[in-house]
């Protein structure tokens, strides 16, 4: 009986580590190997945040640019990346994180804080609830889904829900202004073009690595699903060489 019941309890553990995309020996998490269409996403993640500084300290103005959706992104990156108080793994994984992390706040800075670009950050357009909306649900499935009860483990699953309705309030405001300017519909292309990467990746390694990982897929097409919309519409306007104007929500 009692061998029985420890079968079961593995093949259950193991079922469970095969939904989370994770191994059962090591407790370490795996970083995954690098490949053309990871680095790409990467670049492409590291290209949309330099476009909107660009713009921000080009243009002197943040209209049409969400600071909470900015918000959320600082969230993710900081319980993601809370991991680099201790461990290391590589250069181009500490600078990467170092980068993300500290672009945003710098970002955050400029439209809260920084003149004259502050002046012209539309609050009151800019007004998603996510902390109604967002903060709570994406919790509690991060709690639900997380492979260990431990702090960091938690945070690190909560950062992929999240993340993957991160765009949310960038999305919400662009639909109330319509007419998108060209740098602003830039950085919110790169950011779908990132994304639309990472998933080249996920089937590249399925397929070479046989890495599983449904947390991450749902997520991740959850965030996709989200861009569709827009990105249909930016490749329409790049296509046409024309100005990207949104149309109306009803």
């Amino acid at each position: 009986v009692w061998l029985r019941a420890a079968a079961v309890a593995e093949a259950a553990a193991a079922s469970l580590a095969l939904l989370r995309g994770r191994p059962l020996v090591g407790g370490a998490r795996p970083t995954g190997s690098m490949n053309i269409f990871r680095l790409s996403g990467d670049m492409l993640h590291l290209t949309s945040i330099m476009l909107l500084i660009w713009k921000l300290q080009k243009t002197k103005s943040c209209v049409g640019v969400s600071c909470r959706m900015q918000e959320l992104y600082l969230m993710v990156f900081v319980f993601r990346y809370m991991d680099l108080l201790w461990s290391y793994i590589s250069v181009y994984n500490t600078v990467m994180k170092v980068v993300f992390i500290s672009s945003t706040v710098y970002l955050i800075h400029l439209m809260r804080f920084k003149t004259p670009i502050s002046q012209t950050y539309e609050r009151i357009k800019d007004s998603f609830p996510y902390e109604m909306y967002l903060l709570g649900p994406c919790a509690v499935i991060g709690i639900l889904t997380t492979e260990e009860y431990s702090f960091f483990e938690i945070l690190w699953t909560i950062s992929i829900w999240l993340e993957s309705v991160a765009i949310l309030p960038q999305l919400v405001l662009l639909h109330q202004i319509r007419e998108v300017e060209n740098l602003t519909s830039d950085f919110v292309g790169a950011m779908g073009a990132y994304r639309a990467f990472y998933v080249l990746n996920w089937i590249y390694r399925y397929f070479s690595e046989d890495y599983i990982n449904w947390v991450g897929w749902i997520g991740g097409l959850l965030q996709t699903i989200l861009y569709a919309d827009f990105f249909f519409y930016f490749a329409k306007s790049k296509w046409y060489g024309s100005k990207l104007i949104l149309p109306v929500t009803t």
